[in-house]
């Protein structure tokens, strides 16, 4: 995202970021998506949205939310990222080679095939159910694929492809298993992927924000809508009613005056998406 003019200390056309926060588990009570504008990538960022949080908290392999960890803020990997690093480095290779079933890049992605193989079996089961099944199934298959990994590592460039995929998978190997020690967690945190490529779309056709006031209003805006989305409401319904019940409060008003507005809360009044 870029600014086209210095506005609140921001230089014309500077590059800035959209947070976007989560709430996780396979089937969120209250499901919540959060966009936030920050002028800057600094992890700080992260840590002050989350002061106070404790949890499992599923991020990428970004070194700026390595301070978040502690005893009450668990970070948990994203077995996706770890995937997409093998998958980028069999493009890497030249056509005749990708179609070597025992090249590297294929032998590790068969791994990552059969993770996602049981994940899909166990989707419907219940919490306690999909832990149990994940130690007896997905562990072997986890050690496995660590053991590969610590068996090539040596025989692979730290610049090629193939050795950057090795080494990011070994390096945030804890996180990245950290899924299988509840079954309430999710493999990957592609939920949020797919709640941030709707901006991204959206920022190709519109090319950037003029300033920071109009980024946070974006991120506002896109708040509102992908909850609504993520609640099962047609979002301008939602949007409509908001815009029309909220100015009845008047000025003054209790903040649990709110509740009532919030999408899980309006099951009965909005419509559902089709």
């Amino acid at each position: 995202m870029k600014l086209s003019r210095i506005q609140d200390g921001r230089e014309t056309k500077s590059k800035s970021y959209m947070w976007l926060y989560q709430s996780g588990g396979h089937e969120p009570e209250h499901p919540i998506v959060l966009y936030e504008y920050q002028a800057t990538r600094a992890g700080a960022h992260a840590a002050n949205f989350l002061q106070g949080f404790s949890g499992h908290l599923q991020v990428d392999g970004y070194a700026g939310y390595h301070a978040l960890a502690s005893d009450t803020c668990i970070l948990v990997g994203c077995m996706a990222h770890a995937r997409r690093k093998f998958d980028e480095a069999l493009k890497a290779l030249p056509k005749e080679s990708r179609k070597n079933k025992t090249g590297m890049a294929q032998t590790a992605l068969r791994q990552f095939t059969r993770l996602y193989a049981l994940e899909k079996q166990f989707k419907d089961l219940t919490i306690e159910q999909r832990y149990l099944l994940r130690q007896e199934k997905s562990k072997p298959l986890l050690e496995a694929l660590k053991q590969w990994c610590d068996d090539n590592v040596s025989k692979t460039a730290k610049d090629a492809a193939i050795g950057k995929a090795i080494r990011y998978t070994i390096n945030q190997w804890d996180s990245l298993t950290r899924y299988i020690e509840d079954g309430n967690i999710q493999i990957d945190n592609n939920a949020a992927e797919r709640h941030i490529k709707p901006f991204v779309i959206g920022r190709k056709n519109w090319l950037f924000n003029q300033t920071p006031r109009g980024a946070n209003a974006s991120a506002l805006l896109y708040s509102l809508v992908q909850t609504a989305v993520a609640n099962n409401l047609e979002p301008f319904d939602y949007l409509k009613y908001l815009l029309t019940e909220l100015p009845k409060l008047g000025r003054h008003y209790e903040p649990e005056a709110l509740d009532q507005f919030l999408p899980w809360n309006l099951t009965e009044k909005i419509k559902p998406l089709k």
